[in-house]
Order: structure tokens, then sequence, then C-alpha cells
């Protein structure tokens, strides 16, 4: 069977440190900005239903901070086993769909 990742061998692997910082401040900004972004405008501003529902059963600061460690802790498991490439990709998919537009709607408004 094929993977569609491919792991890293070496134990040094310096993408994969800078990949895995890039996705845990990604993920701090997104959490900052949705924070901010909720006690502007309110909750129907988040798009994400999963941060929604995080938000509504527990309250804005620990429904988001509990969403935000669990995509830390699968960042961080994904790291553990090396697999960077997805991590890269995951830091890749955070800053265009999350941090950009809330960015773009900060400076708009």
């Amino acid at each position: 069977m094929t993977l569609p990742y491919k792991r890293q061998r070496t134990s040094n692997n310096r993408f994969g440190d800078v990949m895995v910082l890039g996705f845990l401040l990604v993920q701090c900004l997104d959490g900052v900005f949705t924070y901010l972004g909720v006690k502007t405008w309110g909750p129907s501003v988040e798009a994400n239903p999963l941060i929604s529902s995080a938000i509504a059963a527990a309250g804005l600061g620990l429904g988001l901070v509990g969403a935000k460690l669990v995509a830390i802790g699968f960042g961080i498991v994904l790291h553990l086993h090396r697999v960077h490439i997805v991590v890269a990709l995951l830091t890749a998919l955070y800053l265009a769909a999350a941090v950009l537009p809330w960015t773009a709607l900060f400076l708009t408004n």
C-alpha cells in the first residue's frame, strides 16, 4: 500500500522543526483573530462549523482554546511521526483559509 505522505528518516530535520513552529504560530494567530472577530462582530462571523459549535457549547474563550489545543495536538503528533509535508500543507491551508481572511476583514472594517 502506498502512503500519501513520506516520512522523514532523519532525527535532526530543520524543515520539520520550522514547519511545526510555523503551524503553531498560524494556530495562535487564528485563535487570536477568531477571538477578536467574534468579540467584535458576534459569533455569526465565524465560518468554521467546528469552531462555531465549540464556541456555542463552551463559550468563546474555553471553546476556542479547546479547539486550538486539539489542532495543535494533532499537528505535534504529525511532527513527532515525522510527517512534515502534511504539517507544511496544513500550515499553508490555515494561512490561506483562516489568517489571511481574518487579516483582510480587520483591515477593511
